[in-house]
């Protein structure tokens, strides 16, 4: 065994650290970007937090495709076959770009009746609405960025969205810098301000990836403005049958965090905000999980497309006690830190306490939610993702939705109720995916799928 395991490690290594670079960079600065907006008070970051979930659920519609990108160009990758990688990827970038004019146009026009959806009260909805307008009008450039970030793990080059993701996130705080308080000369837009430098900072991500694939010699993906960029429909079909599951998975768990946001905001402005603080921070412990599941996409992806069946199974092995490991530490550190961290975003002592005590909660569910993710990440690179959409689909739906209700609104638990249903829900999709793997079912998928 020791003769695999080191070029194992290695390889592993090589894919989910920067994945791991990229959404650890992402998560820090998108709570940069909640701890800016909260030095507008309150009010303001209950503004910007009532329209993550609506944006989380839109940008889902992305997922099939972003899901079955990846699988497909690993495969391709992994038989030796980079022309039909290329050929996947310009399909993405079509679909991409269809698909977020669609839904960017939607959510300009929409955005009024969403924010009163998600309950925003007087104080909050003019400034939500204006964000949410602005923010779903770059959505179009999000989409495409997601689309080439999707191929260029499939290729197992995580290295270079990493770098144009976090470069674009670099500027978004400085553009929060000196849009949300009018600094250096810049008018001062407030809530407004934030939303204009994320779509800007979106937009230049999307020209770097398009660069990457156009004007770059880096990436094995490389693309000609010349190529056939007509929709071909055995491979569209083939990016949707893999990723269809994965965008209704995506679609469920979203709605769910929604009725889940409505549960909590029915508990008031403050308590509203320390939960979004909680969840704000629980992307620090998400990212590391999420990275370890690309990883096992693209190395699971890449052994079958080679017909290496024990390879797969002993690369997704190795990843998910690596992810545990790794989700234990984090839950040590969650309940060491949590008030400093929460004390980070807000000077109100009430809401630092209640989301210090949210994240003690949140550390319990770690080891749930590491095995869940990677396993699922397996699982994808296999093409088989309809045990991730069943486990998502019962837990989301059973916890967060029916049971988070109950524990707040009946047992009148308030935000400790939420996130004790929170931890309920990672450890029911943790089972539902690891039983998946243990059967070894998913091994075939790829054959059924042609």
């Amino acid at each position: 065994m020791a003769s695999h395991s080191h070029p194992m490690w290695r390889k592993i290594a090589i894919i989910t650290l920067p994945a791991f670079v990229e959404l650890v960079m992402s998560t820090l600065f998108g709570m940069v970007d909640m701890v800016m907006v909260g030095r507008l008070g309150p009010a303001a970051i209950t503004a910007v937090g009532l329209t993550n979930q609506p944006f989380m659920l839109l940008l889902s519609i992305f997922a099939a495709v972003n899901i079955g990108t990846t699988t497909l160009v690993a495969w391709q990758i992994g038989a030796g076959r980079p022309e039909e990688a290329q050929r996947v990827t310009r399909q993405t970038l079509v679909i991409g770009l269809l698909l977020g004019t669609v839904i960017s146009g939607l959510g300009v026009l929409v955005a009024p009746v969403i924010v009163r959806f998600m309950g925003a009260g007087p104080d909050v909805i003019g400034n939500s609405t204006i964000y949410f307008q602005i923010v779903a009008a770059g959505l179009v450039f999000q989409a495409l960025n997601m689309g080439i970030t999707a191929a260029l793990r499939g290729a197992g080059e995580t290295k270079i969205p990493m770098f144009y993701n976090v470069g674009s996130n670099l500027f978004n705080v400085f553009g929060n810098y000196v849009l949300i308080y009018g600094k250096l000369g810049f008018p001062q837009w407030g809530v407004a301000g934030a939303a204009v430098s994320t779509s800007f900072s979106r937009f230049l991500a999307c020209i770097a990836g398009l660069y990457v694939l156009y004007g770059s010699r880096h990436s094995i993906i490389q693309l000609k403005p010349g190529d056939d960029y007509r929709l071909h429909r055995p491979t569209v079909k083939k990016i949707f049958d893999i990723g269809l599951p994965a965008a209704l998975e995506q679609f469920i768990l979203q709605s769910g965090l929604m009725l889940f946001a409505k549960t909590v905001s029915g508990l008031g402005t403050l308590s509203f905000a320390a939960h979004q603080i909680g969840l704000n921070i629980s992307g620090l412990s998400f990212a590391p999980s999420m990275a370890f599941g690309v990883a096992s996409t693209t190395l699971v992806g890449q052994s079958l497309g080679a017909d290496n069946v024990e390879q797969a199974e002993r690369y997704a092995n190795v990843v998910h006690k690596i992810a545990l490991v790794v989700g234990a530490i984090n839950g040590l550190l969650f309940i060491l830190f949590s008030h400093p961290m929460a004390r980070l975003y807000t000077a109100d002592p009430a809401v630092a306490g209640a989301a210090g005590t949210v994240l003690k909660i949140l550390a319990l569910s770690l080891p749930g939610q590491s095995t869940q993710l990677s396993l699922a990440g397996a699982l994808r690179g296999a093409g088989d993702t309809m045990y991730p959409l069943y486990a998502s689909a019962t837990g989301i739906w059973i916890f967060r939705v029916v049971v988070a209700f109950i524990f707040v609104r009946i047992f009148h638990w308030g935000l400790i109720g939420a996130w004790v249903a929170f931890v309920l829900d990672q450890y029911t999709r943790s089972a539902v995916v690891y039983l998946r793997f243990r059967s070894g079912k998913w091994k075939y998928t790829k054959a059924r799928l042609g």
